[in-house]
């Protein structure tokens, strides 16, 4: 998948967030083993330091853990993804309300349009 960087944010600071994403997703698994940094470094085209940089975020974050010799590996603590799942969860449904109050919509026309929305993707 693409790393899409921007240069108006850190990108330390994007690289936590896609890594945050992929592990709750599912793309990276909990005991999953993360590629090195220099890999992922290349695969994002960023400085390797910056990669580190990340990385050691996501450790003090106790997402991720570091075995000597083996390697950087994803929690094992379901709880503590979930809780990060629904957090992110939450700031991106915080982010939506305040853009739809800002366009005018009442609390009632945003259900409404979600319900909408709903429908049409269960189709």
């Amino acid at each position: 998948m693409a790393w899409n960087l921007d240069s108006d944010r850190p990108i330390f600071a994007q690289i936590i967030e896609r890594i945050k994403l992929d592990i709750v997703s599912g793309v990276y698994k909990p005991g999953d083993k993360l590629p090195s940094v220099r890999d992922l470094a290349s695969e994002a085209a960023v400085n390797p330091n910056t990669m580190q940089k990340a990385f050691a975020e996501l450790e003090r974050d106790g997402l991720v853990y570091s075995q000597r010799t083996s390697g950087r590996f994803i929690s094992e603590d379901i709880a503590m993804i979930e809780e990060l799942r629904a957090s992110l969860a939450r700031g991106k449904m915080e982010e939506l309300v305040g853009h739809m109050k800002k366009l005018g919509f009442s609390n009632e026309d945003m259900v409404s349009l979600l319900k909408s929305i709903l429908e049409e993707k269960n189709k």
